[in-house]
């Protein structure tokens, strides 16, 4: 890659470094608070990441045999080794550092970000997404803003936005109003064009800067979250919007192990249909599930998604000392 002479320079002006580093205060100081336990945890994994909508980066190790597989996988967030932590009986406890994910770049994506990650021992992700909603708002008051929450299901906003039930609907009333798009279908399901209709059409109608919490999603989005037994059936687990920004994802953790084993064989087979790299699922989660995660929810926040939007920008180079272009 060329550079011009410029490309030294930061893209993220003076200020935007300063309340960065604010920011990371004010976190701190929020958990310290409640008594949630600031900890680390391992960015290389012998696991990785098996969500068939996310791409790890992989390196190899050189040293001894005895130091575990060579080939290892730089973590899309910290999640798997938090809850080891959990279920081993650290309590509440949060991670803020840096993730990395392959193919995602652009105005709004950096392939490294930093993520703000934690969980809440005996709470459910109602309940976490109003502790959620607290920093965000503790957040914009650092730059002297304050704004309403809203609360929805993710049914009650497909249903007011689109006039279209999310559970229901066919696959066909799902792509009619996105039929100017022109999107090829090939090889798009029904969560894709549930997704498609979020990102093209009701992410860019919310109300500027304001925060929406989003809950209860189609079982079939579950991820790593408990499914209820509603009619239809949801996943518990919530999104946090400030406007059309989407800033954070949580979830009520799913505990069984064997439930959740059978979810990463899902996803792989998913991987497998796309001609996608099929990491090795994370055993030791895997284990610690076994043991016994006790009950609890989590959730990650985008710290540079956090910036921004306390920013104005919609740019996430604005945010970033060095974007991936000139690291």
């Amino acid at each position: 890659m060329s550079h011009t002479p410029a490309d030294w320079q930061p893209t993220a002006r003076i200020e935007a470094l300063r309340l960065r580093a604010r920011l990371y205060q004010l976190v701190r100081e929020f958990f310290a608070e409640r008594g949630v336990l600031e900890v680390e945890t391992p960015m290389l994994s012998a696991g990785g990441n098996t969500d068939a909508n996310i791409e790890s980066f992989s390196t190899r190790f050189d040293g001894p045999a005895a130091g575990g597989p060579a080939k290892r996988w730089l973590r899309t967030s910290p999640e798997y080794p938090l809850k080891r932590l959990v279920a081993a009986g650290v309590g509440d406890c949060y991670e803020m550092g840096r993730v990395f994910r392959n193919g995602e770049a652009g105005t709004r994506h950096n392939p490294e970000f930093t993520m703000l990650e934690w969980y809440r021992v005996g709470w459910d992700h109602r309940r976490l997404a109003e502790e959620a909603a607290d920093l965000v708002q503790a957040a914009l008051g650092l730059v002297g803003r304050r704004t309403a929450v809203r609360r929805a299901t993710f049914r009650e906003l497909y249903r007011k936005k689109l006039g279209i039930d999310p559970f229901t609907a066919s696959v066909e009333e799902l792509r009619a109003p996105l039929a100017v798009y022109e999107i090829d279908p090939e090889g798009l399901g029904r969560d894709d064009w549930l997704d498609l209709l979020m990102t093209h059409l009701i992410q860019p109608s919310l109300s500027n800067g304001r925060i929406l919490v989003l809950s209860d999603y189609p079982a079939s989005q579950c991820a790593l979250a408990k499914i209820r037994e509603d009619e239809p059936p949801v996943a518990e687990r919530f999104e946090l919007y400030v406007g059309p920004l989407e800033l954070a994802n949580g979830y009520h953790e799913l505990t069984d192990g064997n439930e959740q084993r059978q979810r990463f064989t899902r996803d792989l087979h998913k991987r497998h249909g796309r001609g996608a790299v099929r990491p090795p699922v994370d055993e030791a989660m895997l284990a610690a599930l076994d043991h016994g995660l006790p009950a609890c929810a989590g959730v990650a926040l985008g710290v540079e998604r956090l910036l921004m939007t306390m920013m104005g920008t919609d740019r996430i180079a604005d945010v970033l000392a060095f974007p991936f272009e000139r690291a």
